[in-house]
């Protein structure tokens, strides 16, 4: 075949191809899971951050000069709606350069398999956590192990890299940071990084669950759990903060901060970290009483 007919062989077998489309996972099945995967438009919060998710779940987008940082994919059946709401923005999924993960549950980390695949990026999360995301399965040092894998499990991912805390992925110029936070899970991470609009610029966290919430037959009180959650709240409580994200929307408030928009930015309060903290911590000292 000469080389004008290769070319043109190539051409015809790219267009029939088509372009890469996200092929989802198997939905998966819980109480919460239709509310959790109820559809949101997509929004700017500030500058570079974009919210994806779902009306339950939190997956974010950071823009970038080189590509595009998305954070957290929700369940699996969530993944067509991330790609859908990114698009929407007029952004291309295929230009997402780095998936960050904030802790390896089913509800945050189902869709990142999917995601992963169409994107081809390398996702980024605590070691600890890293271990869980690679298999898709808890391990026994996890508050909710004692659910059952049936119940827990989500779809394994590729190129998975644990990054210390206090360590940075840099895309494009832009620095985020991860702090180790876990408690909620033995891997949690919160992630940090600088969002810039009309020439003022302002610390963002995204402050990984603290909630002592487990299976059956957990208890905080005997292990590692508790202390972790303390030590983390302290933690994110003396982080810059002007713009506090969380991977549930509720725990942020974003649905009452959205219809406060005409009076200006809702999301920016400089204690709202310290607040989120404080709650965790009452939230564990309800738990340790109860099993007391």
């Amino acid at each position: 075949m000469s080389r004008l007919g290769l070319l043109i062989f190539s051409l015809f077998l790219l267009a029939a191809c088509g372009p890469r489309e996200l092929e989802s996972d198997a939905a998966f099945e819980c109480s919460n899971c239709e509310r959790w995967n109820m559809p949101q438009e997509p929004f700017r919060i500030l500058g570079n951050t974009w919210f994806v998710g779902t009306a339950g779940l939190t997956a974010l987008l950071i823009e970038t000069d080189d590509g595009l940082i998305l954070i957290d994919g929700a369940l699996p059946q969530s993944a067509a709606l991330i790609d859908s709401n990114i698009r929407k923005l007029g952004f291309d999924p295929l230009n997402i350069k780095a998936i960050l993960l904030s802790h390896a549950h089913f509800d945050h980390a189902g869709g990142l398999n999917a995601l992963q695949r169409l994107s081809g990026s390398a996702v980024y999360t605590s070691p600890d956590g890293a271990k869980v995301l690679k298999s898709g399965l808890l391990q026994e040092d996890d508050p909710q192990f004692l659910y059952g894998t049936e119940n827990t499990s989500f779809p394994g991912v590729d190129k998975v890299t644990g990054i210390a805390t206090g360590e940075l992925v840099t895309i494009g110029g832009v620095d985020v940071r991860a702090v180790h936070t876990p408690g909620h899970t033995p891997g949690g991470v919160s992630w940090t990084w600088e969002s810039c609009a009309l020439g003022t610029c302002y610390d963002v966290v995204y402050a990984d669950s603290l909630t002592a919430v487990s299976a059956e037959g957990y208890r905080f009180i005997d292990g590692p759990a508790a202390n972790q959650i303390i030590e983390s709240a302290g933690a994110i409580s003396e982080l810059d903060c002007d713009i506090l994200l969380s991977p549930h929307p509720f725990f942020f408030g974003m649905q009452d901060k959205l219809e406060k928009r005409d009076a200006g930015n809702p999301f920016i309060n400089n204690v709202a970290c310290m607040i989120y903290a404080e709650t965790a911590l009452d939230w564990l000292e309800q738990r340790l009483v109860s099993e007391r």
